[in-house]
């Protein structure tokens, strides 16, 4: 499904957050009620509240920018200066969010390291600080789920995870930015993974088409805590129903259609695995996340990123020699096959 921007038409496997808004989500924002939310009395974003924290089973809720903000604030607010937190060393508030952690919440972070990038119960008995005047003290476990590398961790291990947490009282984040995929991807309700966290982020423009903003969940306590620190760091917004109108529609209808994507992923991915030269594994492709490697002695890197400019579709480059593709609404299955003949069309003559 090709989109149009500038005049020009593509189709988009960088990122589910490349996702347009539908033009049901445009109709919305038209016609949103609005009040100011930093008063607290815009409508549709305190519908949007209300509803998130009901989807979640949690007491309350807050609209924040992105996920980043998302992220930083429920960090702040879970912990104090000079405390140490848990979490994966490929975590997105580690890779990807500037060190804000440090920047703005001064705490300190113990990462677990694992291949698949898991977190165990044992790995945060054995991360967790002593008694000790000369260590910093560990208040905090920070997981995720879906993880960025695609994977799903199961119900049991979030279950284990959390119960070990609670025996050395840490509060629990969850990133959960692509809680619908993994819920999906697990066959269960989204209740079911944020009752192992005190407090979710999760994000409404990946997968879900809305444009903008991500939603904190929690107790009314920290919700109204982490609202004070959305103010102090500019997040407070006026109007924000119009943006908060798409969200409405990305939780009532979107997150209905995840299926689809993910539907597309194992599609694509299977054949994938059908072309002689590339490197996949089937059994990793748990959500609307595909990883492929190239064969460099049966298919050319270079002839295939050119292929992908012909034909006007956008990737982003490989990480060491590995490609991430994502499936969402504005991606199908003809899509898909293109890209599998834009793959074909690289391979080398012998």
């Amino acid at each position: 499904m090709r989109k149009e921007k500038n005049g020009m038409k593509f189709i988009d496997f960088r990122s589910d957050t490349v996702t347009f808004p539908t033009q049901e989500m445009r109709n919305a924002m038209l016609n949103a009620k609005v009040g100011d939310d930093v008063y607290g009395d815009d409508p549709t974003v305190l519908e949007l509240e209300k509803l998130s924290a009901k989807i979640l089973g949690k007491e309350a809720a807050l609209f924040v920018s992105s996920g980043t903000m998302g992220n930083l604030l429920s960090i702040w607010t879970h912990t104090n200066r000079g405390e140490e937190i848990i979490t994966g060393w490929h975590n997105h508030i580690i890779v990807h969010e500037q060190a804000g952690l440090a920047q703005i919440c001064q705490v300190m972070p113990r990462t677990i390291c694992h291949d698949n990038d898991f977190i165990y119960p044992e790995d945060i008995e054995k991360s967790i600080r002593p008694n000790d005047i000369h260590e910093p003290k560990t208040t905090l476990l920070e997981i995720e789920n879906a993880l960025s590398n695609g994977l799903v961790v199961p119900l049991d291990i979030m279950e284990a995870n959390y119960k070990m947490a609670k025996k050395y009282k840490l509060n629990v984040h969850l990133d959960g930015a692509r809680i619908f995929n993994a819920a999906e991807s697990l066959k269960c309700d989204v209740k079911d993974i944020a009752q192992y966290a005190d407090s979710v982020m999760f994000c409404l423009s990946k997968g879900l088409c809305a444009p903008y903003g991500s939603m904190i969940v929690g107790t009314r306590e920290f919700i109204e805590k982490a609202r004070r620190h959305r103010k102090m760091i500019g997040g407070g917004t006026r109007q924000a129903g119009m943006m908060a109108a798409c969200g409405l529609v990305a939780l009532k209808k979107m997150t209905k259609r995840v299926k689809e994507d993910h539907a597309n992923a194992k599609y694509l991915a299977k054949e994938l695995s059908k072309i002689d030269g590339v490197q996949i594994d089937l059994n990793k492709v748990q959500i609307s996340m595909v990883f492929f490697k190239f064969d460099k002695k049966k298919i050319n890197y270079s002839t295939f990123d050119k292929q992908c400019s012909k034909h006007s579709i956008l990737m982003n480059p490989a990480t060491d020699g590995e490609y991430r593709v994502v499936t969402h609404y504005w991606v199908d299955k003809k899509d898909c096959d293109l890209l599998v003949k834009c793959i074909l069309a690289s391979k080398k003559v012998k």
